[in-house]
């Protein structure tokens, strides 16, 4: 995949440069320009765990909820953990972009943007070999439990955007800033109410702020400009939501990287 997208913008670049300078739509003589973009994202936690993040969970009689504590008769949940992780998850995204240019060399960039992106944690877990529950059946543990927590969100980052001077149809940029995001996903997708301790859901935080930055090329064609784009943004705050769960409990704070790529037309 990166091999393909550094063909691509090797491609784009020599045509934006083989040739004379292009008007590009004359969206640098502008105060206001305006245009859209389409984004590719990988998207990964940062997990930090709590002292005790190892220790095995039971059931509470009576109840949904799971304990540290083996009540009289209570069941194992989960058995010892051996590691907490998260893997990169891809997912898309596209929106509007809205620009103000302050000076020569810096801008004033909103990109608000619609971003479908699931993110994962996996826990593993000490094998442990089924217990008899009576009447002929067995209860079986799994070792390795994936937790997917499903996100449809708004973004709104804003940052300054610092533009080297134009050689030819060829410019470079760096941008820095903020940015806020809120789930709009149904909210049946994090309910779990009745469910099974060991199929309760891992659920995040519906808004946060992101601080972010990247860096991209203006390349200059006849009636537009173009322009690739790649940031890394980190979360400010801990995403999780602490209930009392088997898969919340163990971690002290959840935070999210994202890296993106953008194409930008103006």
């Amino acid at each position: 995949m990166i091999k393909k997208l550094s063909l691509i913008l090797s491609l784009f670049i020599i045509s934006a440069t083989a040739f004379a300078q292009n008007w590009g739509g004359g969206v640098d003589d502008e105060d206001w320009s305006w245009g859209f973009n389409f984004q590719y994202i990988s998207a990964e936690y940062k997990i930090l765990k709590k002292d005790n993040w190892r220790a095995p969970f039971y059931e509470v009689p009576n109840s949904l909820g799971v304990s540290y504590e083996q009540a009289p008769g209570a069941q194992m949940v989960t058995n010892s953990l051996n590691a907490i992780s998260s893997k990169p998850s891809q997912g898309f995204g596209l929106g509007f972009v809205m620009n103000r240019r302050v000076a020569e060399n810096f801008d004033i960039r909103a990109t608000p943007s619609l971003i479908f992106s699931d993110r994962v944690v996996t826990y593993e877990y000490l094998p442990t070999d089924p217990i008899d529950v009576g009447n002929g059946q067995t209860k079986n543990f799994q070792t390795i439990i994936d937790k997917k927590v499903q996100a449809t969100m708004f973004e709104f980052p804003l940052g300054l955007k610092v533009k080297s001077n134009r050689m030819n149809n060829f410019r470079a940029y760096w941008l820095g800033g903020a940015k806020y995001s809120i789930d709009i996903a149904s909210k049946k997708k994090f309910f779990d109410e009745g469910e099974t301790p060991i199929n309760k859901l891992l659920k995040n935080k519906r808004n946060y702020l992101s601080y972010e930055t990247g860096i991209g090329f203006d390349l200059y064609f006849e009636y537009f400009k173009m322009s690739p784009e790649i940031k890394v943004a980190y979360s400010t705050d801990d995403l999780l939501q602490h209930d009392n769960t088997a898969f919340a409990n163990p971690i002290d704070k959840l935070k999210l990287r994202q890296l993106t790529f953008s194409l930008i037309f103006q």
